[in-house]
């Protein structure tokens, strides 16, 4: 990956709507070639797919969730059962195996304290869990889906 690469990436990061030849005079490559990397970094999975951020708040999800999950079981069925019922939530939208004191780590987007309940008890239902620990963010103070390019 060179500089040109990186270069594609951040802009696309910043905003995958940019038209090819948008992205072809801040790189500064023509457009064929500049399609030919973008093309590859696809085939390639670097980049994974192009999506619309939205606002949660006006979306009437604005309480977000972190769920601690805990659990003696540590056999693949029971990893399978909790991965399907995370994947066939609309509500998590991220999905985490953890070291240290939490096994599993979700973030959930509902709209009220109520909407959480009714998660809950979907989620409790799902499989044994040793201990199940919620804390609700009170203000985002970062967020962003960029992936640092200074390692690569």
């Amino acid at each position: 990956m060179d500089n040109f690469d990186k270069h594609i990436l951040s802009l696309l990061q910043q905003n995958s709507s940019l038209s090819l030849a948008e992205i072809s005079e801040q790189v500064g490559l023509s457009q064929t070639p500049c399609w030919r990397r973008i093309q590859q970094l696809e085939k390639s999975g670097v980049i994974r797919k192009r999506v619309a951020l939205l606002d949660s708040d006006k979306l009437n999800v604005g309480l977000t969730v972190f769920v601690n999950l805990k659990t003696n079981q540590h056999n693949p069925d029971w990893l399978n059962s909790v991965n399907t019922f995370a994947n066939n939530s609309p509500e998590v939208t991220e999905f985490y195996r953890m070291s240290g004191d939490t096994d599993y780590l979700l973030k959930v987007l509902v709209p009220d304290m109520k909407a959480y309940d009714e998660f809950y008890k979907r989620l409790i239902g799902q499989a044994g869990f040793s201990d199940v620990s919620s804390s609700f963010s009170m203000e985002q103070m970062k967020y962003s889906t960029e992936v640092p390019l200074s390692y690569c």
